[in-house]
């Protein structure tokens, strides 16, 4: 099993006590920084489809989040600055009337481990909160919603629109939490859907590229 291998294991069990020794034994092996990462990336994808699944739950997701973000905070001298500043700037928050952050902050650090600046409003962000903090900060890329209530979609529609009638322009939408589809991503006029963090970090990165 090479070291990669064994970071990624580690990662999916959550452990997060052995990951960071794992990532710069994997350094010192002369493995680039950039692809540790992106297995470990691939290792939350694979936590995201077992969580989707139904396999696992949210304890073991957490703990896969933080045994990932131990491991990068190994990292982050590594990785070339470009990175992080090419994805750019990424507002999130849980949209207004809801107060659910569990999935929020595991898609902060999915998105702040594939190299997005986060700028996180909370829970309960009025749609004008969103527009201010995309004035408010540099090369925002991206602004990602959530909402696990089903009365709270309304709001995430009505955050959406209001983003689109603010005439700012330069970055893409995201938009996930329970009840939400991809078809009802695309008829509120969202860029982006994603249904768990895992390919949340995958989506916003081929969104911001795109």
């Amino acid at each position: 099993m090479s070291k990669i291998e064994e970071v990624k294991a580690n990662v999916e069990k959550g452990k997060a006590k052995i990951v960071p020794g794992l990532v710069q034994e994997a350094l010192d092996e002369g493995n680039k920084a950039e692809m540790i990462l992106q297995a470990m990336i691939d290792s939350m994808g694979v936590i995201g489809d077992r969580f989707s699944a139904g396999d696992i739950f949210v304890p073991e997701m957490l703990m896969a989040a933080k045994a990932m973000s131990k491991g990068v905070e190994v990292l982050k001298p590594h990785l070339v600055s470009d990175n992080t500043s090419s994805l750019g700037t990424c507002v999130i928050g849980t949209v207004e009337g809801d107060l659910h952050d569990i999935g929020k902050n595991l898609v902060k650090m999915m998105l702040e481990s594939a190299g997005f600046k986060m700028v996180d409003l909370g829970v309960d962000v009025s749609a004008a909160k969103f527009i201010d903090a995309v004035k408010e900060n540099e090369h925002v890329t991206l602004v990602a919603c959530s909402g696990l209530l089903t009365t709270t979609m309304t709001a995430m529609k009505g955050t959406i629109q209001a983003l689109k009638d603010s005439g700012l322009t330069g970055f893409k939408t995201i938009v996930g939490g329970a009840p939400v589809t991809a078809e009802y991503a695309a008829e509120i006029g969202a860029d982006g859907f994603a249904p768990d963090a895992g390919s949340a970090a995958v989506k916003a990165q081929e969104l911001v590229k795109a």
